[in-house]
């Protein structure tokens, strides 16, 4: 599995509730930790959580949740990950007219990704 070139900043609830999902259903791995951020890497993606308790819910953000499309080597792959860890998934695996197979997967904070993988 092989994700290309992303980098995000995320506003979470808790960097350690968010990075284990992170590490657990995607298969990132923990680069930095200082209590306050909690950078998680996979390949060339890195996600940089920043604990914010007091930040909106993202459920209030109806479709702002999506912040990310991580275009994969194999997108069945990752979702056999995440169904293992348990983790939410908004949208099935589709193969979709834009020649993309994808399915959305959510955060524990509410955060929606699309993760797919060139058709």
């Amino acid at each position: 599995m092989k994700i290309n070139h992303n980098r995000h900043v995320l506003a979470v609830q808790s960097i350690e509730v968010t990075g284990d999902f992170f590490a657990q259903a995607l298969g990132f791995r923990e680069v930095f930790n200082d209590g306050n951020w909690r950078f998680m890497q996979l390949d060339d993606c890195v996600m940089m959580l920043g604990e914010c308790p007091d930040a909106a819910p993202m459920q209030n953000l109806g479709d702002h949740q999506y912040f990310a499309y991580l275009n994969v080597d194999d997108a069945d792959s990752f979702l056999a990950r995440c169904n293992a860890a348990g983790a939410e998934v908004t949208s099935p695996i589709a193969d979709k007219p834009w020649k993309m197979r994808e399915f959305g997967v959510r955060t524990p904070d509410g955060h929606r990704i699309m993760i797919g993988h060139n058709l």
